[in-house]
């Protein structure tokens, strides 16, 4: 079905799910270190990746945001850590989703099926147009009175999100869920903060918005501009 890439130190764990991940279909290469994972990543291109956090030779957390420095490959972090204070930061590395430890191969291929159907629906999509500013998802740029805005992977989502929602109220739950892939819910301050980020590449304010606009109580629409 897919071209797995699993980074993962414990050889047992690596075993178990390379056999369960293969019965099911997959190809399926390992690594048990972060740099040859990101060597591979970077070679063999695979469909997605499966990538461990706790690396002997470098944190996952950190190979993610040098992964996502060059390569859009979805990935799905296996984790033991299950807060908000470890997940958030690695889920706005640039993460796709993640499962927490201990998982049964079948849990994996389940969220490596609903992963790879979410980044297929992102490159069918077409350019969206609102007001002067333009989305392409094939190519992850946007532009601004064309002129190009330099978007980190997670902002780049949430405009993109917000804008095929074009004048529709979205609160920071769906957000959350959708863009962040947080399915019980997470951090308000985290949409916050990138929606702070965002209004400032585009140059507006909260206080006064062109196309991000707050509805208290409530979420954020984007609109055109009047």
């Amino acid at each position: 079905m897919a071209e797995v890439l699993l980074i993962e130190d414990d050889a047992t764990i690596r075993t178990a799910l390379t056999r369960g991940l293969r019965e099911r279909g997959h190809a399926v290469t390992s690594s048990p270190t972060a740099l040859e994972g990101l060597r591979l990543a970077v070679q063999d291109r695979p469909d997605l990746i499966v990538l461990d956090l706790g690396l002997p030779d470098l944190d996952g957390t950190e190979m993610l945001r040098m992964l996502r420095a060059v390569s859009r490959i979805p990935v799905i972090v296996a984790t033991a850590r299950d807060g908000d204070a470890e997940m958030v930061p690695v889920l706005d590395a640039g993460a796709d989703d993640y499962v927490v430890k201990p998982f049964t191969a079948a849990q994996l291929d389940a969220r490596i099926r609903a992963v790879l159907r979410r980044s297929g629906d992102s490159r069918t999509d077409d350019t969206v147009a609102v007001g002067d500013l333009r989305i392409d998802p094939r190519g992850r740029t946007a532009a601004l009175d064309g002129a190009a805005l330099e978007l980190t992977p997670r902002e780049f989502d949430l405009l993109h999100y917000l804008a095929t929602r074009v004048g529709e109220v979205v609160t920071k739950r769906e957000l959350l869920t959708e863009v962040w892939q947080v399915p019980y819910g997470g951090a308000d301050k985290t949409v916050d903060v990138h929606l702070s980020w965002l209004r400032r590449k585009l140059g507006e304010t909260a206080d006064q918005p062109r196309y991000l606009h707050t509805v208290r109580g409530v979420g954020v629409k984007l609109v055109e501009p009047s």
